[in-house]
């Protein structure tokens, strides 16, 4: 059992598991709002030896460092790589500390969002952004079958979304950094990066956050009349190459200002962004608090 379990900032888990928390810690101390800087930080921290965060605050070497008693860091988040969280893991574990993180708590509604905002693309549903009824991409009235759809980034998101672009009758290959056997015995077709804008009618950006892919060159293969999803926790693109494409006839679709980058961008005529992250639904958040959970159980355990 810990002594003293921190949560720095709003981590999202269900009333209940706040309440199991009590079962892993002497002492548990859960914060409402993001810590304006380090020194806040590490006061929250304190002599805690558990501290929970989500993904909004940055945990890094300075304030790790002013924590001596901290043995364990969960993170309700996702954790892809030590290099794209937000939590310094490398200099943590060269102290001790154990760092775990989740993932796939949310895709589901990430797909959801996706399919949803390509439909009401594709029929013209809606309104634009500045009022105007809005009209078919192409047109006329299309539906998402024989759509030449490319995923970049063929993990767990990306799969899902491959899946559902398969079930509606697109035609779905993918870019990612290794082959994937198993999704390509689906008929998902494997296409180097270039080849792959080249292609599609329909990119799907489903990277780890930090990861940018998308430069002058893959803007320049990709072309115009295109349609450019973000999923990631971060831009996909170089951003000066990003603008110059999305002033031709392009459109992006973001769900969150993360993943599209720019504030001013919010506004521009050929971007989409729900500014909300549709991840974050009643049953992620189950998920989410589950997996929390597990991770500190597993923790303790040895002990």
């Amino acid at each position: 059992m810990f002594k003293k379990l921190v949560a720095i900032e709003p981590v999202s888990l269900i009333p209940s598991a706040e309440k199991e928390l009590k079962k892993y810690a002497e002492e548990v101390i859960m914060y409402d709002n993001i810590p304006a800087d380090d020194a806040e930080i590490v006061r929250r921290v304190g002599d805690a030896d558990a501290v929970l965060l989500s993904y909004t605050t940055q945990f890094r070497e300075n304030a790790i460092a002013q924590c001596p008693n901290i043995k364990y860091i969960g993170m309700c988040n996702s954790l892809y790589s030590p290099e794209s969280a937000n939590v310094d893991i490398l200099y943590a574990n060269t102290r001790g500390i154990t760092v775990t993180g989740i993932r796939d708590y949310g895709d589901e509604g990430v797909v959801e969002y996706v399919v949803s905002e390509l439909v009401r693309c594709l029929h013209g549903f809606g309104t634009n952004p500045d009022g105007t009824p809005a009209k078919p991409w192409n047109g006329e009235v299309e539906e998402i079958t024989g759509l030449k759809c490319g995923i970049i980034g063929l993990g767990k998101s990306g799969g899902m979304i491959a899946d559902a672009m398969k079930f509606f009758g697109a035609e779905v290959s993918y870019f990612s950094r290794t082959r994937k056997p198993k999704e390509e015995a689906k008929g998902y077709k494997y296409l180097e990066l270039n080849e792959l804008l080249a292609e599609n009618d329909v990119i799907f950006c489903c990277l780890n956050r930090n990861t940018v892919l998308l430069y002058d060159e893959q803007f320049q293969h990709f072309g115009n009349k295109k349609i450019l999803f973000n999923t990631g926790l971060s831009p996909a693109w170089d951003e000066k190459p990003f603008r110059k494409w999305l002033e031709n006839d392009n459109r992006c679709y973001c769900d969150t200002l993360i993943a599209l980058g720019s504030e001013d961008l919010l506004n521009h005529p050929n971007v989409r962004c729900m500014n909300v992250s549709t991840g974050r639904t009643r049953q992620a958040f189950i998920r989410l608090s589950e997996k929390v959970l597990k991770n500190i159980e597993k923790y303790l355990k040895p002990l």
